[in-house]
Protein backbone atom coordinates (compact mmCIF):
# COMPACT_ATOMS: atom_id res chain seq x y z
CA UNK A 1 0.00 0.00 0.00
CA UNK A 2 1.42 3.54 -1.01
CA UNK A 3 2.28 5.92 1.63
CA UNK A 4 1.86 8.68 -0.42
CA UNK A 5 -1.35 10.84 0.76
CA UNK A 6 -5.00 10.71 -0.73
CA UNK A 7 -5.39 14.12 0.40
CA UNK A 8 -3.57 17.20 0.86
CA UNK A 9 -5.17 20.20 2.39
CA UNK A 10 -2.67 23.56 3.05
CA UNK A 11 -3.41 26.63 4.76
CA UNK A 12 -6.98 26.56 4.32
CA UNK A 13 -8.61 29.82 5.34
CA UNK A 14 -12.32 30.50 5.51
CA UNK A 15 -14.25 33.51 7.34
CA UNK A 16 -17.65 33.92 7.44
CA UNK A 17 -18.87 37.70 7.53
CA UNK A 18 -16.34 38.85 10.01
CA UNK A 19 -15.63 35.62 11.64
CA UNK A 20 -12.51 33.98 10.65
CA UNK A 21 -13.17 29.88 11.13
CA UNK A 22 -10.45 28.52 9.60
CA UNK A 23 -6.78 29.93 9.78
CA UNK A 24 -4.17 28.36 7.94
CA UNK A 25 -4.99 24.84 8.56
CA UNK A 26 -3.37 21.92 7.10
CA UNK A 27 -4.96 18.29 6.80
CA UNK A 28 -2.91 15.29 5.56
CA UNK A 29 -4.92 11.87 4.90
CA UNK A 30 -2.97 8.72 4.30
CA UNK A 31 -4.49 5.54 2.70
CA UNK A 32 -5.28 2.89 5.45
CA UNK A 33 -5.55 4.93 8.25
CA UNK A 34 -7.93 6.21 10.08
CA UNK A 35 -7.20 9.83 11.01
CA UNK A 36 -9.81 11.79 13.73
CA UNK A 37 -10.06 15.29 13.56
CA UNK A 38 -10.56 17.14 16.91
CA UNK A 39 -11.30 19.85 18.91
CA UNK A 40 -13.70 21.87 20.98
CA UNK A 41 -17.10 22.64 19.36
CA UNK A 42 -16.70 26.08 17.25
CA UNK A 43 -12.78 24.99 16.56
CA UNK A 44 -13.30 24.52 12.41
CA UNK A 45 -13.45 20.53 12.43
CA UNK A 46 -17.05 20.75 10.16
CA UNK A 47 -16.24 23.81 8.68
CA UNK A 48 -12.62 21.95 7.60
CA UNK A 49 -15.01 18.73 5.99
CA UNK A 50 -17.41 21.23 4.60
CA UNK A 51 -14.22 22.81 2.69
CA UNK A 52 -13.28 19.45 1.84
CA UNK A 53 -16.59 18.03 0.03
CA UNK A 54 -17.08 21.17 -1.49
CA UNK A 55 -20.04 22.74 0.84
CA UNK A 56 -18.01 26.10 1.41
CA UNK A 57 -14.97 27.04 -0.99
CA UNK A 58 -12.15 28.29 0.59
CA UNK A 59 -10.85 32.03 0.48
CA UNK A 60 -7.05 30.63 0.70
CA UNK A 61 -5.29 27.49 0.75
CA UNK A 62 -5.51 24.69 -1.70
CA UNK A 63 -6.71 21.10 -1.71
CA UNK A 64 -4.40 18.04 -3.57
CA UNK A 65 -6.15 15.10 -4.28
CA UNK A 66 -3.98 12.13 -5.60
CA UNK A 67 -0.87 15.05 -5.77
CA UNK A 68 -3.25 16.95 -7.65
CA UNK A 69 -4.93 20.37 -7.48
CA UNK A 70 -8.39 20.48 -6.81
CA UNK A 71 -11.66 22.57 -5.83
CA UNK A 72 -14.82 20.56 -5.17
CA UNK A 73 -17.56 22.74 -6.01
CA UNK A 74 -20.49 20.67 -4.54
CA UNK A 75 -21.09 17.66 -2.29
CA UNK A 76 -21.52 15.57 -5.67
CA UNK A 77 -18.49 16.82 -7.39
CA UNK A 78 -16.61 15.35 -4.34
CA UNK A 79 -18.68 12.30 -4.05
CA UNK A 80 -17.63 12.35 -8.33
CA UNK A 81 -13.73 12.26 -7.01
CA UNK A 82 -14.21 9.40 -4.38
CA UNK A 83 -15.04 11.75 -0.82
CA UNK A 84 -17.85 10.06 0.57
CA UNK A 85 -19.34 11.74 4.01
CA UNK A 86 -22.23 10.69 6.53
CA UNK A 87 -22.82 13.38 8.63
CA UNK A 88 -24.45 13.01 12.27
CA UNK A 89 -27.73 13.73 11.47
CA UNK A 90 -29.42 11.02 9.10
CA UNK A 91 -29.72 12.34 5.85
CA UNK A 92 -31.86 10.11 4.55
CA UNK A 93 -35.64 9.87 3.23
CA UNK A 94 -37.51 7.91 5.61
CA UNK A 95 -41.12 7.07 3.60
CA UNK A 96 -38.63 5.20 1.10
CA UNK A 97 -37.47 2.21 1.77
CA UNK A 98 -34.00 0.80 3.48
CA UNK A 99 -33.30 -0.50 -0.25
CA UNK A 100 -34.55 2.43 -2.08
CA UNK A 101 -32.23 4.70 0.30
CA UNK A 102 -29.05 2.54 -0.13
CA UNK A 103 -29.27 3.06 -3.74
CA UNK A 104 -31.18 6.50 -4.70
CA UNK A 105 -29.76 7.55 -7.63
CA UNK A 106 -27.60 4.43 -8.48
CA UNK A 107 -30.60 2.13 -8.77
CA UNK A 108 -29.76 -1.38 -10.72
CA UNK A 109 -32.46 -1.44 -14.21
CA UNK A 110 -34.10 -3.68 -17.07
CA UNK A 111 -34.19 -0.99 -20.06
CA UNK A 112 -35.74 2.14 -18.44
CA UNK A 113 -37.40 0.74 -15.41
CA UNK A 114 -35.94 0.01 -11.92
CA UNK A 115 -35.20 -3.83 -11.13
CA UNK A 116 -36.16 -3.87 -7.21
CA UNK A 117 -35.65 -7.43 -6.93
CA UNK A 118 -32.04 -7.09 -7.99
CA UNK A 119 -31.83 -3.73 -5.64
CA UNK A 120 -33.19 -5.48 -2.41
CA UNK A 121 -30.77 -8.39 -3.14
CA UNK A 122 -28.17 -6.30 -3.09
CA UNK A 123 -29.39 -4.23 -0.48
CA UNK A 124 -29.91 -7.35 1.88
CA UNK A 125 -26.33 -8.06 0.72
CA UNK A 126 -24.51 -4.37 1.47
CA UNK A 127 -26.72 -5.12 5.21
CA UNK A 128 -25.50 -8.15 5.77
CA UNK A 129 -21.80 -7.03 5.39
CA UNK A 130 -21.73 -4.89 7.97
CA UNK A 131 -23.35 -7.25 10.19
CA UNK A 132 -27.19 -5.55 10.00
CA UNK A 133 -30.35 -8.46 9.09
CA UNK A 134 -33.19 -6.49 8.24
CA UNK A 135 -35.88 -6.47 5.58
CA UNK A 136 -34.72 -4.21 3.35
CA UNK A 137 -38.03 -3.38 1.86
CA UNK A 138 -39.47 -2.14 4.53
CA UNK A 139 -40.35 1.77 5.05
CA UNK A 140 -36.83 3.62 6.73
CA UNK A 141 -39.01 4.88 8.90
CA UNK A 142 -40.08 2.07 10.36
CA UNK A 143 -36.19 1.40 12.10
CA UNK A 144 -34.53 2.55 14.90
CA UNK A 145 -32.50 6.21 14.68
CA UNK A 146 -29.47 3.98 14.96
CA UNK A 147 -30.44 1.47 12.56
CA UNK A 148 -31.13 4.58 10.28
CA UNK A 149 -27.49 5.07 11.07
CA UNK A 150 -26.33 2.52 10.18
CA UNK A 151 -27.90 2.45 6.89
CA UNK A 152 -26.79 6.19 5.65
CA UNK A 153 -23.05 4.28 6.87
CA UNK A 154 -23.72 1.56 4.40
CA UNK A 155 -24.83 3.66 1.53
CA UNK A 156 -21.57 4.98 2.22
CA UNK A 157 -19.51 2.49 1.99
CA UNK A 158 -20.99 1.28 -0.93
CA UNK A 159 -19.89 4.06 -3.14
CA UNK A 160 -16.47 3.26 -4.21
CA UNK A 161 -14.82 5.62 -1.68
CA UNK A 162 -11.44 7.06 -2.02
CA UNK A 163 -12.13 8.66 1.28
CA UNK A 164 -14.84 8.33 4.12
CA UNK A 165 -15.73 11.15 6.39
CA UNK A 166 -17.83 9.56 9.47
CA UNK A 167 -19.32 12.53 11.28
CA UNK A 168 -19.93 11.32 15.29
CA UNK A 169 -21.05 8.24 13.20
CA UNK A 170 -22.08 6.67 16.63
CA UNK A 171 -23.73 9.01 18.79
CA UNK A 172 -27.06 7.08 18.22
CA UNK A 173 -25.46 3.84 18.68
CA UNK A 174 -25.63 1.43 21.47
CA UNK A 175 -22.04 -0.57 22.11
CA UNK A 176 -23.01 -3.81 19.85
CA UNK A 177 -23.61 -1.53 16.85
CA UNK A 178 -20.46 0.66 17.85
CA UNK A 179 -18.35 -2.64 17.51
CA UNK A 180 -19.96 -3.39 13.86
CA UNK A 181 -18.88 -0.03 12.87
CA UNK A 182 -15.39 0.32 14.37
CA UNK A 183 -14.68 -3.27 13.15
CA UNK A 184 -16.38 -2.33 9.36
CA UNK A 185 -14.10 0.90 9.95
CA UNK A 186 -10.97 -1.07 10.28
CA UNK A 187 -12.07 -3.29 7.47
CA UNK A 188 -12.68 -0.29 4.84
CA UNK A 189 -8.81 1.26 6.03
CA UNK A 190 -7.58 -2.48 5.79
CA UNK A 191 -8.15 -2.33 1.99
CA UNK A 192 -6.79 1.19 1.28
CA UNK A 193 -9.30 3.81 1.93
CA UNK A 194 -8.82 6.63 4.19
CA UNK A 195 -11.17 7.71 7.01
CA UNK A 196 -11.80 10.51 8.72
CA UNK A 197 -13.47 9.94 11.80
CA UNK A 198 -15.16 13.05 14.55
CA UNK A 199 -15.91 11.97 17.33
CA UNK A 200 -16.58 13.56 21.07
CA UNK A 201 -16.23 9.77 22.06
CA UNK A 202 -12.29 9.70 23.11
CA UNK A 203 -12.36 5.91 24.46
CA UNK A 204 -13.78 5.35 20.53
CA UNK A 205 -11.09 7.62 18.95
CA UNK A 206 -8.35 5.60 20.85
CA UNK A 207 -9.55 2.42 20.18
CA UNK A 208 -9.72 2.70 16.47
CA UNK A 209 -7.95 5.92 15.06
CA UNK A 210 -4.33 5.89 14.10
CA UNK A 211 -3.62 9.67 13.42
CA UNK A 212 -5.27 12.86 15.25
CA UNK A 213 -5.22 16.06 13.84
CA UNK A 214 -6.16 18.60 16.81
CA UNK A 215 -7.61 22.28 15.84
CA UNK A 216 -8.25 24.87 18.58
CA UNK A 217 -10.19 28.39 17.64
CA UNK A 218 -9.82 27.78 13.60
CA UNK A 219 -6.38 27.18 13.67
CA UNK A 220 -4.08 23.85 13.66
CA UNK A 221 -2.56 22.75 16.71
CA UNK A 222 -1.10 19.91 15.34
CA UNK A 223 -0.78 16.42 13.87
CA UNK A 224 0.05 13.21 16.42
CA UNK A 225 0.44 9.45 16.17
CA UNK A 226 -2.70 8.53 18.27
CA UNK A 227 -0.43 6.03 20.13
CA UNK A 228 1.89 8.82 21.02
CA UNK A 229 -0.39 11.56 22.53
CA UNK A 230 -2.04 10.68 25.73
CA UNK A 231 -5.37 11.79 26.12
CA UNK A 232 -4.69 14.48 29.25
CA UNK A 233 -2.70 15.94 26.53
CA UNK A 234 -5.03 15.67 24.23
CA UNK A 235 -7.52 17.17 25.90
CA UNK A 236 -5.45 19.89 27.03
CA UNK A 237 -3.97 21.23 23.03
CA UNK A 238 -8.15 20.72 22.45
CA UNK A 239 -8.96 23.41 25.57
CA UNK A 240 -5.75 25.04 25.47
CA UNK A 241 -5.73 25.20 28.72
CA UNK A 242 -4.30 22.57 31.62
CA UNK A 243 -7.69 20.49 32.87
CA UNK A 244 -8.06 16.93 34.62
CA UNK A 245 -10.48 16.23 32.22
CA UNK A 246 -13.93 15.77 33.44
CA UNK A 247 -12.90 14.21 36.96
CA UNK A 248 -12.49 17.28 38.36
CA UNK A 249 -16.49 17.64 38.48
CA UNK A 250 -16.86 15.72 41.89
CA UNK A 251 -19.08 17.03 43.71
CA UNK A 252 -22.10 15.62 44.24
CA UNK A 253 -25.56 17.50 44.78
CA UNK A 254 -26.20 15.18 47.57
CA UNK A 255 -24.19 17.14 50.29
CA UNK A 256 -26.87 20.03 49.63
CA UNK A 257 -29.89 17.94 48.78
CA UNK A 258 -32.44 17.40 51.94
CA UNK A 259 -33.34 13.61 52.45
CA UNK A 260 -36.54 13.70 53.89
CA UNK A 261 -39.39 15.81 53.66
CA UNK A 262 -42.06 15.85 51.17
CA UNK A 263 -40.47 15.19 47.62
CA UNK A 264 -40.56 18.60 44.93
CA UNK A 265 -42.15 15.68 42.26
CA UNK A 266 -43.46 12.19 43.00
CA UNK A 267 -44.49 9.86 40.02
CA UNK A 268 -46.40 7.15 41.19
CA UNK A 269 -47.47 3.85 38.67
CA UNK A 270 -46.58 6.35 36.08
CA UNK A 271 -46.74 4.78 32.78
CA UNK A 272 -48.09 4.78 28.91
CA UNK A 273 -49.22 1.87 27.03
CA UNK A 274 -46.64 0.87 24.12
CA UNK A 275 -43.89 3.64 25.84
CA UNK A 276 -42.55 2.36 29.29
CA UNK A 277 -43.64 0.34 32.20
CA UNK A 278 -45.62 1.96 35.20
CA UNK A 279 -42.60 3.17 37.69
CA UNK A 280 -42.40 4.81 40.96
CA UNK A 281 -39.92 7.97 40.92
CA UNK A 282 -39.41 11.11 43.60
CA UNK A 283 -37.49 13.85 43.23
CA UNK A 284 -36.29 16.60 45.78
CA UNK A 285 -35.04 20.49 45.92
CA UNK A 286 -31.18 20.21 45.49
CA UNK A 287 -31.02 16.57 43.95
CA UNK A 288 -29.57 15.02 40.76
CA UNK A 289 -31.46 11.74 39.85
CA UNK A 290 -29.54 10.24 37.17
CA UNK A 291 -31.77 8.03 34.57
CA UNK A 292 -29.32 5.07 32.88
CA UNK A 293 -30.02 2.47 30.52
CA UNK A 294 -28.95 1.14 27.32
CA UNK A 295 -30.42 2.61 24.23
CA UNK A 296 -34.23 1.86 23.82
CA UNK A 297 -34.39 1.53 28.00
CA UNK A 298 -37.12 3.84 28.02
CA UNK A 299 -35.17 6.69 29.46
CA UNK A 300 -36.56 9.42 27.34
CA UNK A 301 -39.70 8.48 27.59
CA UNK A 302 -39.96 8.21 31.20
CA UNK A 303 -38.64 11.90 30.84
CA UNK A 304 -41.34 13.14 28.77
CA UNK A 305 -44.02 11.82 30.76
CA UNK A 306 -42.73 13.54 33.60
CA UNK A 307 -42.30 16.94 31.48
CA UNK A 308 -45.58 16.32 30.11
CA UNK A 309 -44.05 16.35 26.36
CA UNK A 310 -46.24 12.53 26.50
CA UNK A 311 -49.60 12.10 28.48
CA UNK A 312 -49.72 9.14 30.99
CA UNK A 313 -52.46 6.41 30.92
CA UNK A 314 -51.76 4.65 34.41
CA UNK A 315 -50.62 5.98 37.51
CA UNK A 316 -50.29 9.60 38.53
CA UNK A 317 -47.49 12.48 39.23
CA UNK A 318 -47.71 15.30 42.40
CA UNK A 319 -45.67 18.19 42.24
CA UNK A 320 -45.20 19.89 45.76
CA UNK A 321 -47.29 17.31 47.41
CA UNK A 322 -50.38 18.42 45.19
CA UNK A 323 -51.30 15.88 42.77
CA UNK A 324 -51.02 17.26 38.86
CA UNK A 325 -53.81 16.65 36.30
CA UNK A 326 -53.48 18.33 32.57
CA UNK A 327 -50.25 17.70 32.46
CA UNK A 328 -48.56 18.99 29.51
CA UNK A 329 -45.50 20.92 28.44
CA UNK A 330 -47.47 24.80 28.95
CA UNK A 331 -48.63 23.87 32.63
CA UNK A 332 -45.43 21.76 33.49
CA UNK A 333 -43.57 25.06 33.01
CA UNK A 334 -46.14 27.32 35.10
CA UNK A 335 -45.53 24.60 37.87
CA UNK A 336 -41.37 25.42 37.49
CA UNK A 337 -40.60 22.39 35.14
CA UNK A 338 -38.04 23.10 32.18
CA UNK A 339 -37.54 20.50 29.84
CA UNK A 340 -34.50 20.22 27.52
CA UNK A 341 -34.86 17.55 25.39
CA UNK A 342 -33.17 15.18 23.48
CA UNK A 343 -33.01 16.15 19.78
CA UNK A 344 -32.15 20.27 20.81
CA UNK A 345 -32.32 20.94 16.60
CA UNK A 346 -36.06 19.62 15.72
CA UNK A 347 -37.84 19.83 19.69
CA UNK A 348 -35.69 22.64 21.80
CA UNK A 349 -34.78 25.50 19.35
CA UNK A 350 -35.82 27.31 16.52
CA UNK A 351 -32.91 27.76 14.03
CA UNK A 352 -34.23 30.85 12.15
CA UNK A 353 -34.27 32.81 15.31
CA UNK A 354 -31.56 34.45 16.79
CA UNK A 355 -29.80 33.53 19.93
CA UNK A 356 -31.65 35.85 22.10
CA UNK A 357 -34.96 35.27 20.52
CA UNK A 358 -34.36 31.61 21.54
CA UNK A 359 -33.24 32.48 24.83
CA UNK A 360 -36.44 34.31 25.99
CA UNK A 361 -38.84 32.07 24.64
CA UNK A 362 -40.11 30.38 27.68
CA UNK A 363 -40.02 33.71 29.56
CA UNK A 364 -42.00 35.40 27.07
CA UNK A 365 -44.04 32.40 27.29
CA UNK A 366 -45.18 33.02 30.90
CA UNK A 367 -45.35 35.98 30.95
CA UNK A 368 -48.08 36.07 28.13
CA UNK A 369 -47.58 37.13 24.25
CA UNK A 370 -49.53 40.56 25.39
CA UNK A 371 -46.80 41.33 27.90
CA UNK A 372 -43.61 42.16 25.72
CA UNK A 373 -40.28 42.08 27.92
CA UNK A 374 -39.19 45.33 27.87
CA UNK A 375 -36.24 45.58 24.92
CA UNK A 376 -33.75 46.78 27.52
CA UNK A 377 -34.29 44.38 29.96
CA UNK A 378 -34.16 41.75 27.22
CA UNK A 379 -30.28 42.95 26.18
CA UNK A 380 -29.71 42.94 29.61
CA UNK A 381 -30.59 39.45 30.76
CA UNK A 382 -29.20 38.07 27.22
CA UNK A 383 -26.10 39.21 27.62
CA UNK A 384 -25.94 38.29 31.22
CA UNK A 385 -26.45 34.68 30.38
CA UNK A 386 -24.19 34.57 27.15
CA UNK A 387 -21.67 35.54 29.46
CA UNK A 388 -22.46 33.39 31.93
CA UNK A 389 -22.73 30.47 29.96
CA UNK A 390 -19.87 31.52 27.55
CA UNK A 391 -22.21 31.12 24.42
CA UNK A 392 -19.39 31.31 21.58
CA UNK A 393 -19.74 33.71 19.11
CA UNK A 394 -21.12 36.06 21.66
CA UNK A 395 -23.64 37.92 19.25
CA UNK A 396 -27.05 37.60 20.26
CA UNK A 397 -28.56 38.38 16.77
CA UNK A 398 -27.01 35.57 15.46
CA UNK A 399 -29.09 32.95 14.23
CA UNK A 400 -29.09 29.93 16.54
CA UNK A 401 -28.83 27.26 13.29
CA UNK A 402 -25.28 28.68 12.87
CA UNK A 403 -23.85 27.32 16.44
CA UNK A 404 -21.85 24.14 17.26
CA UNK A 405 -24.00 21.99 18.55
CA UNK A 406 -22.24 22.61 22.48
CA UNK A 407 -23.26 26.17 22.17
CA UNK A 408 -26.80 25.58 20.82
CA UNK A 409 -27.15 23.63 24.05
CA UNK A 410 -26.20 25.92 26.26
CA UNK A 411 -28.74 28.56 24.57
CA UNK A 412 -31.21 26.02 25.60
CA UNK A 413 -30.35 25.72 29.24
CA UNK A 414 -30.02 29.47 28.88
CA UNK A 415 -34.08 29.43 28.22
CA UNK A 416 -34.99 27.56 31.05
CA UNK A 417 -32.71 29.44 33.50
CA UNK A 418 -33.87 32.65 32.78
CA UNK A 419 -36.92 31.42 34.94
CA UNK A 420 -35.40 29.74 37.25
CA UNK A 421 -37.04 26.45 36.92
CA UNK A 422 -37.82 24.22 40.19
CA UNK A 423 -36.93 21.40 38.41
CA UNK A 424 -35.04 21.15 35.50
CA UNK A 425 -35.24 17.44 33.03
CA UNK A 426 -31.99 17.30 30.87
CA UNK A 427 -32.07 14.48 28.14
CA UNK A 428 -28.61 13.89 26.86
CA UNK A 429 -27.11 17.37 27.33
CA UNK A 430 -24.01 16.42 26.32
CA UNK A 431 -24.48 14.58 23.54
CA UNK A 432 -22.23 15.23 20.43
CA UNK A 433 -20.50 18.39 21.88
CA UNK A 434 -17.06 18.51 22.54
CA UNK A 435 -15.34 17.91 25.99
CA UNK A 436 -14.64 21.26 26.69
CA UNK A 437 -18.72 22.16 26.23
CA UNK A 438 -19.22 18.92 28.35
CA UNK A 439 -16.97 19.97 31.87
CA UNK A 440 -18.93 23.77 31.91
CA UNK A 441 -22.35 22.03 31.49
CA UNK A 442 -21.78 19.21 33.80
CA UNK A 443 -20.37 22.12 36.44
CA UNK A 444 -23.52 23.92 35.91
CA UNK A 445 -26.04 20.94 36.72
CA UNK A 446 -23.90 20.59 40.26
CA UNK A 447 -23.83 24.26 40.50
CA UNK A 448 -27.59 24.44 40.19
CA UNK A 449 -28.31 21.63 42.48
CA UNK A 450 -25.91 23.15 45.26
CA UNK A 451 -28.27 26.22 44.75
CA UNK A 452 -31.13 24.05 45.84
CA UNK A 453 -32.60 23.36 42.13
CA UNK A 454 -33.74 19.28 41.33
CA UNK A 455 -32.84 17.88 38.29
CA UNK A 456 -33.82 14.68 36.13
CA UNK A 457 -30.43 13.74 33.81
CA UNK A 458 -30.07 11.60 31.47
CA UNK A 459 -26.93 10.35 29.73
CA UNK A 460 -25.82 7.08 27.66
CA UNK A 461 -22.43 8.00 29.09
CA UNK A 462 -22.47 5.82 32.73
CA UNK A 463 -19.57 8.02 33.40
CA UNK A 464 -21.45 11.00 33.56
CA UNK A 465 -24.28 9.91 35.28
CA UNK A 466 -22.44 8.45 37.98
CA UNK A 467 -20.57 11.66 38.34
CA UNK A 468 -23.07 14.06 39.07
CA UNK A 469 -26.23 12.12 40.49
CA UNK A 470 -27.13 11.56 44.22
CA UNK A 471 -29.13 8.87 43.43
CA UNK A 472 -29.61 7.01 40.10
CA UNK A 473 -32.86 4.58 38.36
CA UNK A 474 -31.79 2.27 36.23
CA UNK A 475 -34.14 1.46 33.12
CA UNK A 476 -34.09 -1.94 31.07
CA UNK A 477 -36.58 -2.56 28.11
CA UNK A 478 -38.56 0.44 29.20
CA UNK A 479 -39.21 -0.85 32.65
CA UNK A 480 -37.57 1.30 35.80
CA UNK A 481 -35.62 -2.10 37.12
CA UNK A 482 -34.00 -0.45 40.56
CA UNK A 483 -32.96 2.93 42.27
CA UNK A 484 -29.48 2.92 43.30
CA UNK A 485 -28.78 5.27 46.00
CA UNK A 486 -26.04 4.10 48.05
CA UNK A 487 -22.50 6.16 47.03
CA UNK A 488 -20.89 2.49 46.78
CA UNK A 489 -23.31 1.13 44.43
CA UNK A 490 -23.60 4.11 41.88
CA UNK A 491 -20.57 2.59 40.01
CA UNK A 492 -20.42 1.96 36.31
CA UNK A 493 -19.83 -1.59 36.73
CA UNK A 494 -22.82 -2.08 39.72
CA UNK A 495 -25.46 -0.47 37.11
CA UNK A 496 -23.89 -2.92 34.17
CA UNK A 497 -24.54 -5.41 36.73
CA UNK A 498 -27.89 -4.66 37.20
CA UNK A 499 -29.17 -4.25 33.78
CA UNK A 500 -27.89 -7.67 33.35
CA UNK A 501 -29.08 -9.87 35.82
CA UNK A 502 -32.59 -8.27 35.39
CA UNK A 503 -32.47 -9.75 31.83
CA UNK A 504 -29.87 -11.52 30.82
CA UNK A 505 -26.89 -11.01 28.59
CA UNK A 506 -26.91 -8.32 26.43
Amino acid sequence: MSDEPIVQMRGITKDFTGVRALDGVDLTLRPGEIHAVMGENGAGKSTLIKVLTGVHSPDAGRILLGGEPVRFHSPGHAQAGGISTVYQEVNLTENLSVAENLFAGREPRLGPFINFRAMRRRAAALMSDIGVDINVAAPLSSYSIATQQLVAIARAVDIDAKVLILDEPTSSLDRDEVAVLLRVMRRLADSGCALVFISHFLDQVYEICDRMTVLRNGSLVGEWATAELPESELIGHMLGREVEALDAIERRASESAPEGGTPLLSAEGLGRKGSIAPFDLDIREGEVVGLAGLLGSGRTEAARLIAGADRHDAGHLAFDGRQVSGHNPRTAAARGIGFCPENRKTEGLVGELSVAENMILAMQASRGWARAIPPARRAELVDEFIAKLDIRPADPDLPVANLSGGNQQKVLLARWMLIAPRLLILDEPTRGIDVGAKADIQRLVAELSAEGMAVLFISAELEEVTRLSDRIAVLRDRELIDVLHEESDMTTERIVDTIVSRGGAE
